[in-house]
Order: C-alpha cells, then sequence, then structure tokens
C-alpha cells in the first residue's frame, strides 16, 4: 500500500495551455513542394509520473474543422468528407498506451489515433523533460516536443489525383508535429 501511494503521489495532472500549443503537418504536394497545415483548437493533457515516466498517459484532442494551410479553398476540401469530414468526424484525437524511455528525456509514445472516424495506432517520438520551469506568473510549466510520420490510407483518406508527369497531386506520408507547454491544472499550480 505505501508503494503505491508513493507511484500515485508522484503523478501530476497537466494541461496543455491553448495559447502555446500547436499541432501541425506537412505533406507533399505535386512529389516537389510540401504544405504545411495547423490546427487552430488543441487540448491535452498528461498526467506525469516522473518517478515511473512508463506510468504517464498523455490524451490529445484536436478540433478538425481548425485546420489551416492558409488557402481557404484547399481548407474547405480537407474537411470534406474527401479528408477529415469534419461533419461526421469532428475530433482528432491521441491517447496512450504505451510509453517507452528512449535516451535522455526522449520517448517513444505508441497511442491510439483517431481520425476520419477511424482508430489505428501511432507512434510519437517526444521530447520531454520533465522537470518544469518556474514561470514568472506563478506555476511551473512543462515543454513537451512531438514528431511522428503516418500513412494517411490507414485512416481512410484516400483522394488522390494522377499527375500526366507521374506521381501523384498528394503523397501518402504525413509529417507530424505536436509542441505542447504544459501546466499543471489550477489546483495543483497555486500549491
Amino acid at each position: 500500500m505505501t508503494i503505491f501511494a508513493a507511484l500515485v503521489a508522484a503523478a501530476v495532472e497537466l494541461h496543455g495551455d491553448p495559447q502555446h500549443t500547436t499541432a501541425q503537418f506537412a505533406v507533399k504536394h505535386m512529389v516537389v513542394t510540401t504544405v504545411r497545415g495547423e490546427f487552430g483548437k488543441v487540448d491535452s493533457m498528461l498526467d506525469w509520473n516522473k518517478d515511473n515516466p512508463s506510468a504517464s498517459k498523455v490524451d490529445l484532442d484536436i478540433d478538425a474543422s481548425t485546420v489551416d494551410t492558409h488557402v481557404e479553398k484547399r481548407d474547405n476540401h480537407l474537411k470534406s468528407a474527401d479528408f477529415f469530414d469534419v461533419a461526421k468526424c469532428p475530433k482528432i484525437t491521441f491517447k496512450s498506451t504505451k510509453i517507452e524511455p528512449a535516451g535522455s528525456d526522449h520517448y517513444k509514445v505508441t497511442g491510439d489515433l483517431t481520425m476520419h472516424c477511424q482508430t489505428h495506432p501511432a507512434t510519437l517520438d517526444v521530447a520531454f523533460d520533465g522537470k518544469g520551469i518556474k514561470a514568472p506568473w506563478g506555476p511551473t510549466v512543462y515543454a513537451a516536443s512531438a514528431t511522428g510520420k503516418i500513412n494517411r490510407h490507414d485512416w481512410g483518406l484516400n483522394w488522390n489525383k494522377a499527375l500526366e508527369s507521374g506521381g501523384v497531386l498528394v503523397s501518402d506520408d504525413v509529417d507530424l508535429n505536436v509542441d505542447i507547454e504544459f501546466v499543471a491544472k489550477p489546483a495543483e499550480a497555486k500549491k
């Protein structure tokens, strides 16, 4: 019982600061250029266990309708049934199922990624030091960066056009990049 209590005490609930969080993607367009986009509304939560990082849990919740590639016509197409289908599938979520140490302050985080109403496993490379920095306005903040690569077809994002010169309009592989500034939930931040 004492060991269990110590493990519970070691965990801290952290929430992503939406003003200091970005979720971005990059995909090749016409084989030659890279199109980048991001989502304007991202919520995240981390149950961080500093004594046993593998016992930690992380959840990410993205509003798919906030996709922004700086081209309105393309954004509207991404929101359609050809891609995210935000009318039927308004959320993109990631829920960790396994966290493995991968070097100093680095982790392999595997989880269930739900997008386009389909859920499949995905693994992200995460940098997180777990020490935090005391902010001038009070709470301790923690920074996390995650990167990964997925094949969009695994989630049913199959729309494409063949090019006369060979290749396709949109590549299969999509690079993911998420940066989050975590803070302790308000009750814990006051301690």
